[in-house]
């Protein structure tokens, strides 16, 4: 059995796929290609792999449509291929729920980086049970309950989660989350980064416990603080 982790790379551009090929398969990746959705959502029903980078641009589907879809089946990580200089792209990307992003046109080291980043995040079991009221935590599952019921995160938005509940009451700059969760110092745009995952992980527990209030808080130009619902007044936007 082959113990490489195995990377999808969905792009229709023979050009990209070798480059984004030769960058992992460099690192110690499997990879395999696809030039378009349909056969990806085909070969998922019989295999999952560790990761998919996907093009925003396909030629049967829009990449932001396809990675909702994916992301509503699966929680293997994506990492989103993006034209320069189009933010809306990105956003758009992250908010379907990709986990990461690399700028066209990139250099192979910083993708095969990301990509690692992403792999051992997905593979991590991030310490001790952490826990806040009917919150639980469960890192040898890689799981979140509420009560009795399981909450389905990325395992971007379970590392996230696990740091803010594990330093509940204490404010995390956008910079400290940044580091912790996605292993990277602040650059151009991992402000969109954190702010969409912050976006999801809110979403997903408000529709866990919709009579509760607000977990996560913002705090203007610095960054979140994970509190108990209600104890303290803010601004819940992003």
């Amino acid at each position: 059995m082959n113990d490489l982790p195995l990377v999808w790379i969905v792009d229709d551009e023979s050009a990209i796929v070798d480059v984004v090929s030769f960058a992992l398969e460099t690192q110690g990746f499997r990879c395999r290609s696809f030039g378009a959705a349909r056969p990806v959502w085909t070969a998922l029903r019989e295999e999952i792999p560790q990761l998919l980078v996907l093009d925003v641009m396909l030629p049967d589907l829009s990449g932001m449509e396809f990675c909702r879809r994916i992301r509503d089946s699966t929680t293997v990580p994506i990492l989103m291929l993006t034209a320069k200089g189009e933010t809306r792209d990105r956003i758009a990307g992250l908010e379907a729920g990709a986990d990461d992003y690399v700028v066209k046109p990139f250099h192979p080291r910083e993708l095969a980086l990301r990509a690692e980043r992403l792999v051992e995040r997905s593979r991590a079991k991030l310490g001790a049970e952490v826990s806040s009221g009917d919150l639980r935590l469960d890192p040898a599952q890689s799981a979140v309950f509420v009560g009795t019921h399981q909450v389905v995160l990325t395992p971007i938005e379970y590392a996230l989660l696990h740091v803010l509940v594990s330093q509940q009451g204490t404010l995390l700059t956008f910079g400290q989350l940044i580091a912790k969760v996605w292993g990277d110092i602040e650059r151009g745009g991992n402000r969109d980064l954190l702010k969409t995952a912050i976006y999801r992980l809110r979403k997903k527990l408000e529709a866990a416990r919709p009579d509760a209030g607000a977990l996560i808080h913002s705090v203007r130009g610095r960054g979140y603080v994970f509190t108990e619902p209600d104890s303290i007044t803010g601004e819940h936007g992003v």
